[in-house]
């Protein structure tokens, strides 16, 4: 078995920025509607937002796949369960690299200050 992880730091005025330049654009290019619709509840709507975007980078470190290829933002979805734990569901092109990496389930953690915003992802595959 092998440990898979990736971590991603993402500051929160750059995803302000993004989002007051593009708008609704950038909201669908990047988060599905059940994201938007978890950040569009909470007071801190821009950490919110920016956690989910360092949560995806991470994701994708841990595939080792960067963004390239087939690959949609909106492949990665994180969503808070009912207890606050962030978890993530995978469809599209990024499943089908998961799935050929033998990954089963991928671990999040994501912290924020006002500024910065850190997301952890790990995951246990077979060599």
């Amino acid at each position: 078995m092998k440990i898979l992880h990736g971590i991603d730091l993402v500051d929160c005025p750059r995803i302000e920025q993004m989002l007051q330049r593009h708008g609704s654009h950038f909201l669908d290019r990047v988060f599905t509607p059940d994201e938007q619709q978890q950040a569009d509840g909470v007071k801190n709507r821009i950490e919110k937002l920016s956690g989910r975007f360092a949560a995806k980078e991470a994701v994708l470190k841990l595939l080792g796949t960067g963004w390239r290829g087939k690959i949609a933002w909106t492949d990665i979805e994180v969503v808070n369960n009912h207890l606050g734990q962030p978890m993530v569901t995978l469809t599209g092109e990024v499943k089908r690299i998961a799935s050929e990496l033998k990954i089963g389930e991928i671990s999040l953690s994501i912290s924020h200050t006002a500024n910065f915003v850190m997301a952890s992802a790990t995951a246990i595959t077979e060599i």
